[in-house]
């Protein structure tokens, strides 16, 4: 009777693995399919994209598409004005948002609780409600069609994101170690800046890597603030080349794995940091 009940259980127990992988073979595969279609798309000629019926084999690959967005200037400005608005808003946010998390997380104040509620609140709030009325702001202040416009906005719903997941790493920090610092003749600031910031180093990376992420790939601000070719960022880009009589497929599909080439090999090479940086703070001690 033990050795029955012994594989009927261990039946089931292989039966629930098989299922599981096949759960997870099926989702890898959902995940996948747009991003191989869009890349399918950017490397077959004009005539493949409007065959009918679709075909999902492969002629041999051709490099007209990559080599129509790279003519354009202004797909290469686009490229290098993404990275500078993503890198400033991720300096921006880690600077102010290091700070911040560590004085929630280190001092003792009423309504601590209700503090860390409302900036987690102001992440979740849709931008789309405040876009007129910064329109009109940054438009009396000059800022409208420059990096400012977009940066500002990104900062502001980026940066509580940053406080929350920082508070976390940095309440996971021993206080001795800060004390004895002082005890060295170091300053508050010194403390932090040569002590808890290199400690919480995986908290921080994770941080700037979805900062970056966010900043990156943003669209709705930068369409609504920046008009010119010379401060649009690639999400605005990719949409300029489509015309009023003709959609250039193959060249925005093109566009689409080239931006988000970068992000995904960002992802693979600090993937131990990141899965270490998002779960080391939910461990307590």
């Amino acid at each position: 009777m033990a050795s029955a009940t012994a594989s009927g259980s261990g039946s089931k127990g292989n039966f629930n693995m098989v299922l599981f992988y096949v759960f997870l073979i099926g989702f890898v595969l959902v995940s996948l399919f747009p991003l191989l279609w869009v890349f399918k798309m950017s490397i077959v000629t004009r005539s493949d994209l409007f065959q009918s019926p679709v075909t999902t084999l492969v002629a041999p690959p051709i490099a007209d598409s990559y080599n129509t967005i790279f003519a354009n200037p202004d797909f290469r400005r686009a490229l290098l004005n993404s990275t500078i608005i993503a890198g400033i808003t991720t300096i921006i946010c880690l600077f102010f948002g290091a700070i911040a998390a560590y004085a929630i997380a280190r001092l003792r104040f009423r309504l601590k609780s209700v503090v860390m509620t409302t900036i987690l609140a102001i992440s979740f709030f849709p931008a789309v409600a405040i876009i007129a009325p910064l329109f009109l702001l940054f438009s009396k202040v000059g800022l409208i069609n420059t990096y400012w416009s977009v940066i500002i906005t990104d900062v502001v719903f980026a940066l509580p994101l940053t406080i929350w997941i920082l508070v976390s790493f940095f309440k996971e920090l021993p206080k001795d170690l800060e004390e004895a610092a002082r005890v060295d003749g170091a300053t508050t600031i010194q403390a932090f800046r040569k002590v808890i910031v290199p400690l919480a180093a995986p908290g921080v990376f994770t941080t700037a890597i979805l900062t970056f992420i966010f900043a990156w790939n943003e669209f709705l601000f930068a369409a609504t603030f920046l008009f010119d070719a010379s401060t649009q960022p690639v999400t605005v880009a990719i949409p300029n080349f489509a015309t009023v009589y003709t959609v250039d497929y193959g060249a925005q599909a093109a566009a689409s794995v080239v931006v988000t080439i970068p992000l995904v090999i960002l992802v693979l090479i600090f993937q131990r940091r990141i899965v270490s940086g998002l779960t080391a703070g939910a461990v307590k001690g």
